[in-house]
């Protein structure tokens, strides 16, 4: 019986057959070209926000003066225009100044390498929200493991890379963070975004607001109102108590409020009176203990007079 033998044939790609060699050089390059505003759309999904502050505001008045000293970086889209990989400021410094084109160089990326670069190249900023880290982080973790075979931009094989490594843990080596750090960022992103707008304000740590996160977004949204009626925010241990509670079924607005009414040392007020003022009120010696319970005494005096005079 005849082996049979297998033909490749070696056809050529629609690219080859209708662009010339000129067209396919040109679009495997990188050049740098003005570019009208209008024509350039915002990354898909952009992590990192772009805000009106006064950095914002020194950057236009830079701009306005010296124009866009460092082009923006930005992919062909297959339907026309241009699509901002890293300068979303810039632009919109741009357009705030007056400007109708920008500078950009002009990279032939695909979608992952896309979502690389704009990570990478906005971490470098100096000041970054918790939430722009998680989606960031997501964003880029994702890129990496669907790339399979590349960890990064070039082609090196990734198991030349990771000898063993996870890709959290690639990241975390990459952006000076550990892997455990990594994927507490990255469960930020379950949080409903007014909880997660609290994590940004630091009006909730990390710690509690990992644990919250694991709450189905019903129970997080009553958790919501809960923290805006009462005023108040978990601790962590607060935190792994309503967590425990959800994962039992047993958490509703009743056990929110009774685990939210306890008192929690650092969020405790207190007044403090300088020791210099109070010396001259008590003999040399006196311990703090016998001032404070001295003190509650005259108060509870003073209230009574007053209500006495009130009659």
């Amino acid at each position: 019986m005849a082996k049979s033998r297998e033909i490749n044939m070696n056809l050529p790609s629609a690219d080859d057959l209708f662009t010339t060699q000129e067209e396919r050089d040109h679009k495997n390059q990188e050049y740098v070209k003005n570019i009208s505003l209008f024509d350039i759309t915002d990354f898909p999904n952009h992590p990192f926000k772009v805000r009106m502050d006064a950095k914002m505001v020194e950057t236009i008045e830079s701009v306005r003066e010296h124009g866009v000293l460092l082009p923006a970086l930005v992919r062909e889209k297959p339907t026309g225009g241009y699509e901002m990989i890293s300068g979303h400021r810039r632009k919109m410094a741009s357009e705030l100044a007056g400007f109708e084109n920008m500078p950009c160089i002009v990279r032939n990326l695909n979608d992952d390498e896309a979502v690389i670069v704009m990570v990478d190249s906005n971490l470098q900023r100096e000041e970054i929200l918790p939430s722009e880290k998680a989606f960031a982080y997501k964003m880029k973790l994702e890129a990496m493991k669907r790339q399979g075979k590349r960890t990064d931009l070039t082609s090196e094989p990734v198991a030349r890379k990771l000898k063993g490594k996870e890709s959290a843990e690639i990241l975390g080596e990459q952006v000076g963070e550990s892997k455990d750090t990594i994927r507490r960022y990255i469960r930020l992103t379950e949080l409903i975004p007014e909880i997660l707008e609290m994590v940004d304000e630091k009006k909730i740590a990390m710690r509690p607001a990992v644990e919250l996160s694991y709450l189905p977004k019903e129970e997080q949204e009553i958790l919501y109102d809960t923290m805006e009626s009462e005023a108040c925010t978990p601790s962590h241990a607060q935190s792994i108590k309503i967590r425990k509670f959800s994962a039992e079924g047993r958490l509703n607005e009743d056990v929110l409020l009774s685990i939210m009414a306890e008192e929690k040392p650092n969020q405790v007020e207190q007044w403090k009176i300088p020791k210099n003022r109070l010396k001259k009120y008590f003999p040399s010696g006196t311990s703090q203990q016998k001032m404070e319970e001295t003190i509650i005494k005259a108060l509870e005096l003073y209230r009574r007079r007053e209500k006495s005079r009130e009659r």
